[in-house]
């Protein structure tokens, strides 16, 4: 379950909070002026979005490196037909 905590409410009631992250597996939307800003989750989720993100930068490195040497139009005509020929599909 996700729940919505202000600020305040979390720096009153983060022992509270961080037990139903750990025990219980819920995660908390953390708001200030009722804008989301930040999120307390439990560290296997955590570990999985690291581990996501170093695979996505890795990737996107992998990416730039093979097309280092061309030009950006070159690229997006590289890109352009690889839609088109994955919707013919």
């Amino acid at each position: 379950m996700i729940r919505e905590a202000p600020a305040m409410t979390v720096r009153n009631q983060l022992g509270e909070l961080l037990n139903e992250v750990q025990y219980r597996g819920d995660s908390v939307m953390i708001t200030k002026a009722g804008k989301p800003v930040a999120a307390l989750i439990d560290m296997e989720l955590f570990e999985r979005l690291r581990r996501l993100d170093e695979n996505f930068s890795k990737i996107r490195q992998q990416f730039s490196d093979a097309f280092a040497d061309l030009e950006t139009n070159e690229i997006e005509a590289l890109f352009e037909e690889a839609v088109v020929q994955n919707r013919k599909k």
